[in-house]
């Protein structure tokens, strides 16, 4: 009963998917994604239309937090106002020429603060060049 149980629950670990980035891009929004593939799970998302320079970042959480928020990477900072939406997240426009979105560009870093609170967006090195075709697609 016992090896039952503990293989269950060993055999729903293995079948729970991991943390990827996923670039959607065609005739909707140019999406970043960072999410367990085939399920509704959302850490964070960068989104833009194509061509447009602007982004919409998108962290999520158990609490949406709007208010004024701080983006940063690599020294560079960028002040902007987050709010709410409908989907659970917390969202802030930033620019694609802005500064702090070429260190995040070049590094995969970027911190996203509001008060105390901060959340961080790791894009590893294997998945820069998804990154990088954001970035592209979104500068048109």
């Amino acid at each position: 009963m016992i090896t039952s149980l503990i293989m269950a629950v060993v055999l729903t670990a293995s079948q729970t998917p991991a943390w990827a980035w996923t670039l959607y891009e065609g005739s909707g929004p140019v999406v970043l994604a960072n999410e367990r593939p085939d399920t509704p799970d959302l850490r964070s998302t960068l989104e833009c239309v194509a061509g447009s320079g602007q982004t919409r970042v998108a962290v999520y959480e158990a609490t949406p937090t709007p208010g004024a928020a701080r983006l940063e990477s690599g020294g560079a900072i960028a002040a902007v106002e987050a709010i709410s939406t409908a989907d659970g997240a917390t969202a802030a426009p930033l620019r694609i020429d802005a500064p702090v979105f070429a260190r995040f560009e070049a590094t995969g870093s970027l911190t996203f603060m509001i008060g105390e609170h901060r959340k961080s967006i790791e894009v590893g090195a294997a998945d820069l060049a998804k990154l990088r075709r954001f970035a592209d697609l979104c500068r048109g």
